[in-house]
């Protein structure tokens, strides 16, 4: 009897978190130097920028902190697709991310951004890259994220054409979330099964 209330609530734990474990997570990270510039600036300024994509949901959660620049901020954008080293056009956002913080010299930022709306991207990425559709334009930066070419650009007064960059790359991900309560639940139902058998 004991053995099966464990079963049973092993079951519910699994039953409960399936609808996570289908989703698929891609972080990616870069450090923001004046140095990744091309041509790097002279700013002191550092930061750093975590992209995470959801392959399920369709969005990119954009997170970036940053302090110490020596001109205040203009815009920040995400520019693809080219290796590091080089420069790139805007792919999301113009004029700015959505809700970046103008006008200081540090700061932090969140925001999420839905991959199957135009207003996501620059007309000229969808155009240029995404052969002129939404989806193209999607699929064009997730392959250009996945590969190493995408960078995150702070602009500001002292470097308008960008004072510091992160160029991103993908972290290797550990067991998420989903997939460790897996784990664990069978696990945990190894070990009451052998407790159970110890028992008999």
């Amino acid at each position: 009897m004991r053995m099966a209330k464990i079963v049973a609530a092993l079951a519910l734990l699994a039953a409960a978190f399936t609808p996570l474990a289908s989703a698929n997570a891609a972080v990616f990270t870069g450090t923001f130097s004046g140095a990744n510039e091309a041509p790097p600036s002279a700013s002191s300024g550092t930061g750093e920028a975590v992209v995470t994509f959801d392959d399920i949901a369709q969005t990119l959660l954009v997170e970036i902190s940053f302090s110490g620049l020596t001109g205040t901020t203009t815009g920040a954008h995400l520019h693809c697709c080219v290796a590091p080293g080089a420069n790139a056009p805007v792919a999301i956002q113009a004029p700015t991310l959505a809700g970046f913080p103008l006008g200081v010299t540090a700061g932090v930022y969140s925001m999420s951004f839905d991959l199957t709306v135009a207003a996501t991207y620059t007309p000229t990425f969808i155009t240029t890259y995404g052969g002129g559709t939404v989806p193209g334009a999607a699929a064009a930066f997730i392959a250009a994220l996945t590969s190493g070419l995408v960078y995150a650009n702070i602009h500001t007064t002292f470097s308008p054409g960008g004072e510091i960059r992160a160029d991103l790359s993908a972290v290797d991900a550990a067991v998420p979330l989903p997939a460790a309560l897996w784990l664990f639940l069978a696990g945990g139902g190894a070990l009451a099964a052998a407790s159970a058998r110890r028992r008999a």
